[in-house]
């Protein structure tokens, strides 16, 4: 595809309706990415995810995800504490995880575990340099890498070093565009961006930024200022969420075209006679009241509904 010219368009997915999304959206690659941790499970960054959550997710993707490349990202900490435990997990991500590539994050210091991924497991492994995310904390937060001579000739050497290890493509995040242009240039294999510029062989975002998903207050400060939002699903679903609570308080819903499911005649009047053994009550009697009438029950007394009640019921 890099060398028909064709770029590469890639996505993150979490769960199954997103893997399915994606799928059916005809994206090339899907990666489960540990921003993971962020966007689905509300940590401040990365780091947080383990690998038994990533495996979790990773099959959740792979039953909606059947035709494009399944990717899943080693969470930190999987891959640097040694080699046989990096491809014990490496094994773990493939078998348990039921994904066909994996994403090692790191510079060329990673590439003896590359090697071995490719080598000995015969893993396809995806690299990731330039911005870090699992590295944030020792490089300075989230920023961009490659601003000046000397980062971007380690990520020149870094690039390289990952290409010969194996590697069949590389994540180039937040690198200013023609670093990136320059790197893609230098290397055979595709490179992948991610607010890198349009002179990479491909592109990836994260599904929910690129959704319009984080469209809480909360999330603006961390929404990445290179990511476009292609929808504003985040806006409708609060439209849904909002409409459906109001059709509910408002006992709209569900209305007579939503209750398909109902009890003929004779087996209503054969319940009523069990009704009234067990309740003591005439069951015609009782159902005539409308729905907003009843009243709640509580302790032996009987009283009409209050915002204690109500607060209560969403407390438990």
């Amino acid at each position: 595809m890099r060398d028909d010219q064709v770029p590469i368009c890639m996505v993150t997915a979490y769960s199954y309706p997103q893997g399915l999304h994606a799928d059916l959206a005809d994206m090339d690659i899907v990666l489960v990415g540990d921003s993971l941790a962020m966007v689905e499970l509300g940590h401040e960054t990365t780091q947080y995810v383990t690998l038994e959550e990533m495996l979790h997710h990773c099959r959740a993707v792979a039953r909606g995800c059947r035709r494009a490349l399944l990717v899943g990202d080693m969470p930190f900490g999987s891959c640097e504490i040694g080699l046989s435990e990096a491809l014990r997990n490496v094994t773990r991500m493939i078998r348990e995880g039921s994904v066909q590539a994996v994403k090692i994050e790191g510079g060329k210091r990673l590439s003896p575990v590359i090697d071995a991924c490719v080598q000995s497991l015969g893993v396809a492994v995806m690299g990731h340099i330039g911005l870090r995310p699992q590295s944030v904390s020792a490089r300075g937060g989230f920023r961009p890498y490659g601003t000046n001579a000397v980062e971007a000739a380690q990520l020149l050497e870094d690039a390289l070093a990952l290409q010969e290890a194996g590697a069949f493509a590389l994540v180039l995040e937040c690198v200013p565009e023609r670093l990136a242009i320059a790197v893609t240039t230098a290397l055979r294999i595709p490179t992948i961006g991610i607010g890198s510029g349009v002179g990479t062989s491909g592109q990836v975002l994260v599904y929910h930024d690129l959704c319009g998903m984080m469209t809480h207050p909360h999330h603006a400060k961390v929404t990445p200022k290179f990511c476009r939002r292609f929808a504003e699903a985040g806006a409708e679903i609060h439209r849904g969420l909002v409409d459906y609570r109001s059709a509910v308080k408002q006992r709209l819903f569900p209305s007579a075209a939503y209750t398909p499911y109902q009890l003929d005649d004779r087996e209503w009047e054969r319940f009523g006679s069990v009704f009234e053994r067990l309740t003591g009550q005439d069951l015609d009697a009782a159902t005539k009241q409308q729905p907003q009438q009843l009243p709640i029950k509580t302790s032996g007394s009987v009283k009409d509904p209050t915002t204690d009640d109500i607060e209560c019921l969403y407390r438990n």
